[in-house]
Parts: structure tokens; C-alpha cells; sequence
């Protein structure tokens, strides 16, 4: 498990200072990043198969006193290294006569270091230090996102540092809150900090100040997680940042906040009636939803259509947890569908944007005479994300409503249909533009069955089999996921 671990945390690390040491650049570093994203990968498979070999949800795979690695953190462990692969291998500095040198070393640079801290996010228990971690994930990021310098990406690049440090700043004062309180309860004793100690204590503690240090914590990490009304960050960075950084973005680094709010969710429900819990995330969600589908209703830009597509899965995923038992799996189930689908069409997005040179819908037509594999690819990606069967996602969406419908929540089910309903028109409709029509003069047509696109397409293949029949290691981790949040 130690070892697993390390050759998870260790090789993006190795790669980013690489890309830092090596001037100039050179195409071997580019490569090096790619075998060290699939090194990290197999161990985050190594771990997961770990965990599910130990069946116990806690307390067996502690490392140490700072590392921990639950069903939880493997899943989540598993989707960042997967995004990571595909972003590194997709990503540019692979090809001699690729992007400029000083563009493509800072991205390996920045992207190697994004996927470190969000993989530390998820393996240490140390509740500060994942407050650190996902800091760290703003900076990381956002120093590529004005990869292509122009004035939209760089107020994009600080927008979404502002807004994002003030909503970790919040989430760093609900922390203080609950760890002054465990203080002035418990006293001082060893990893007061580590949630594992927060969540077995957590009966001591005052149920009025925890649930006003939740209210901090949601707040903050939802503004990180894309959650409405605190998602206007979110459009303008992942449509101006590089497809690969969009596509781990938008696949994780939203997944990776809601991780933080399900751990601080066990902790408060062990103080206080869940409902305190569910009604907030409840809430949030739906709006989160709302807001989401109504924005793609008037969407013009295919890139910013994928972003409000994220607020709308990323509130899916807030209503799941709001649910009980069933309910959190259907949410861990879509977390790892919608980073498949979402990181596929960002990366996609990305080649069709290379030979369009636009991210208007409006100027994008022809696709599938243009551009046959990726036009092709791109709408196999959009109807997946709309929740159509054969993909994993309709599976997830199914059980999210079936969960709402078992907890009683007749309405919730009811508005959630209506709001997928529009969203299944609205990105039907802009998919339609871009993939018929009249193809724009000067634009070149035809593309090779190259390896990124065989690369893309097993994506699509993992969406199938997660649709048509769901991995029994897959389903164990999120089932042991369940049972380590919900007490």
C-alpha cells in the first residue's frame, strides 16, 4: 500500500521538476511526463484493488499518521490519474512541430504540479493540509490557463483565482471553527486534525457551531466545486484554458472539492441530524442545476457549453449526496462517469477548435464532413453527457432519481426530470449545428485515424461498459466509498 502510494504522488512530481531543470526544451520531457501520468495511474489502480481486497471501509489502510487511503480516496485517486493520462498524452510538446517551446514546458510544468496536489487533496487526512492541497490546485492550475496569452484567458486566469481564494478562504474559517471547538472540547491530542479523529469525536462537539462551520466549509468548497451562485469563475476559465487543463478542470479538479465537502459531511452528521446537511446540499444543487441548464439554453460557444454543462453535473452530484445511501453512490457513480465523458469532450473540443479556430457554434458546421472521427467522437460525448443509454451516466442519473423517488422525495425527482429534459434539448440542438451544414470555406477537410483519436475513443468505450453492465470492482469501491461517508 506504501509503495502503491508513492509511485501514485511521486512520478507527476518528478515530471513537473523535470520540465522545470531541462532548458531547453525538449520533446523527451513531453514523453517522460506521459510515462510518469500512466506510472501514477497503475498505482492508483494498485490501490484501489487494495482496498477492495481489504473490504473494510476504514482503519486498514491507514499509512501513517498524515496518509490514509479509503474507498473514497482510491476512487477518486483512480479518476484524477486517468484525466491526468489523457491530458499529458494529448497535451501539446509531444510533436516536433508542436507549440512554441516556452508554451509547452509551462504547461508540463503546471499540469504535472495540478495533478500532484490534487492527488494529495484525496490521500491525506489531515483536514488543514487538504485545505493547503486544494489552495495549491487554484495556483497550479491557473498559471496555464493564459497558456495562449490574450486578454480573455488572463482576466479568466484572475477571476478564477479571486473568486476561488475567497471561497477557500471561507472554507479555511469553517476549519478554524471546527477545530477550536474539537480543541476546547477534547484538549489537545494527536491528529486533532486528521477527519478520522474529527468524525469519531464528533458527538462531543457543539452541533450549532459545527453546523455553522459547514455552512463556511460548503460555501467555500462549492465555490470550488462550480456549485450555483458561486460557479461565474468556472465558465470563463475552463472555456479559456488549454482542452487538456479544461479537460482535468472540468473531469476532476470540481470532483475533487465535493470530496472535501462529503468528508466534512460525515463529520457534521455524526453531530447533527443529517438534515441539516441534505437540505444545504440539496439546495445548492438544484439551483446548481437550474442554473446550468438554463445557461446551455443560450449557449453560443461550444467550450463555455461544456463548462455550464459542469455546473449542471456537478449539482447532480450535490443532489446525490443529499440522499442517503442510495443517493451517494448514484453520486460517486456519476463522479466517475462525468469525468470520463466531460475530460473526452474537452479534449475533443480542443481538436476541433485547432482546425475551426473558433469556439462559436455558429461558425462551426460541417463537423462530421470536416473532421469524421472527432465530429463523430464529439457527438458520441454530448449524447452521454445528456444521460442516453448506452453511456454510464444515464445509469447514474436513473439511480440518482430512483434514489430520490425510495427517499420520498417525489419532487425533487419531478424537478430534476424537467431540468435534464432541457438540458437534453439544448445541447441536442447546438450538437446539431456544429455536426451538419455547410462547411465554412478555408477550413480543411478530412483527419487520420491517429493514436489520439483510437486514445479518445476507448474512453467512449469505458462509457459503454459502465452503461451496459458497472465492473463488480468498481461497484465495491463505491459501495465501501458509501459506507466510509454515511454513518
Amino acid at each position: 500500500m506504501t509503495t502503491s502510494l508513492f509511485f501514485l504522488l511521486i512520478p507527476p512530481a518528478i515530471a513537473a521538476v523535470l520540465a522545470i531543470l531541462v532548458r531547453p526544451y525538449t520533446r523527451l520531457v513531453g514523453w517522460v511526463s506521459v510515462v510518469c501520468a500512466a506510472i501514477s495511474f497503475a498505482a492508483s489502480v494498485a490501490l484501489g484493488a487494495a482496498v477492495v481486497n481489504a473490504g473494510v471501509p476504514d482503519d486498514l489502510v491507514a499509512l501513517s499518521a498524515l496518509w490514509r487511503v479509503d474507498a473514497l480516496s482510491a476512487l477518486l485517486a483512480v479518476c484524477i490519474a486517468f484525466v491526468t493520462l489523457l491530458a499529458s498524452a494529448l497535451g501539446p510538446g509531444l510533436d516536433a512541430a508542436g507549440e512554441a517551446p516556452a508554451q509547452s514546458r509551462q504547461f508540463r510544468i503546471f499540469m504535472n504540479a495540478f495533478a500532484f496536489t490534487m492527488l494529495v487533496a484525496v490521500t491525506i487526512q489531515n483536514v488543514a493540509l487538504m485545505w493547503v492541497a486544494i489552495e495549491a490546485t487554484t495556483i497550479t492550475s491557473a498559471m496555464v490557463i493564459p497558456l495562449t496569452r490574450t486578454k480573455a484567458s488572463v482576466e479568466a486566469s484572475w477571476k478564477y483565482i479571486l473568486i476561488c481564494s475567497v471561497g477557500i478562504a471561507l472554507a479555511f474559517a469553517g476549519t478554524v471553527l471546527a477545530y477550536f471547538d474539537f480543541v476546547a472540547t477534547a484538549g489537545e491530542v494527536p491528529g486533532a486534525l486528521n477527519w478520522t479523529v474529527l468524525r469519531e469525536s464528533a458527538r462531543l462537539l457543539h452541533p450549532q457551531l459545527l453546523q455553522t462551520a459547514f455552512a463556511f466549509i460548503l460555501i467555500g468548497y462549492g465555490t470550488k466545486a462550480g456549485l450555483a451562485p458561486m460557479h461565474t469563475w468556472l465558465p470563463d476559465a475552463h472555456s479559456e484554458a488549454p482542452s487538456p487543463i479544461s479537460a482535468m478542470m472540468s473531469g476532476v479538479l470540481l470532483a475533487v472539492a465535493l470530496y472535501a465537502i462529503a468528508r466534512w459531511k460525515a463529520v457534521v452528521d455524526a453531530a447533527v441530524n443529517p438534515w441539516f446537511t441534505n437540505s444545504l446540499l440539496l439546495g445548492f444543487g438544484l439551483l446548481s442545476v437550474t442554473i446550468g441548464a438554463f445557461s446551455l439554453v443560450i449557449q453560443r460557444h461550444y467550450k463555455r457549453m461544456l463548462a455550464y454543462s459542469s455546473v449542471e453535473h456537478m449539482g447532480l452530484v450535490a443532489i446525490g449526496l443529499a440522499l442517503g445511501p442510495l443517493g451517494t453512490f448514484a453520486a460517486l457513480l456519476h463522479v466517475v462517469n462525468h469525468a470520463v465523458a466531460k475530460s473526452m469532450s474537452f479534449l475533443l473540443a480542443g481538436r476541433i477548435l485547432h482546425r475551426y479556430d473558433t469556439t462559436e457554434i455558429g461558425r462551426v458546421t460541417g463537423l462530421l464532413r470536416v473532421m469524421p472521427w472527432t465530429g463523430s467522437l464529439f457527438a458520441v460525448g454530448i449524447l452521454a453527457l445528456v444521460g442516453l443509454p448506452p453511456f454510464g451516466l444515464f445509469v447514474s442519473e436513473f439511480l440518482l432519481i430512483r434514489a430520490a423517488i425510495l427517499a420520498g422525495r417525489f419532487w425533487v425527482a419531478g424537478v430534476v426530470l424537467v431540468l435534464l429534459l432541457t438540458v437534453f434539448a439544448s445541447l441536442i440542438t447546438h450538437l446539431n449545428r456544429m455536426l451538419y451544414g455547410e462547411m465554412p470555406s478555408g477550413v480543411e477537410i478530412g483527419e487520420t485515424r491517429s493514436w489520439p483519436v483510437v486514445a479518445l475513443a476507448l474512453s467512449v468505450g469505458l462509457l459503454i461498459v459502465l452503461g451496459v453492465t458497472l465492473p463488480q470492482p468498481i461497484s465495491m469501491l463505491i459501495s465501501q466509498s458509501v459506507r466510509g461517508v454515511i454513518r
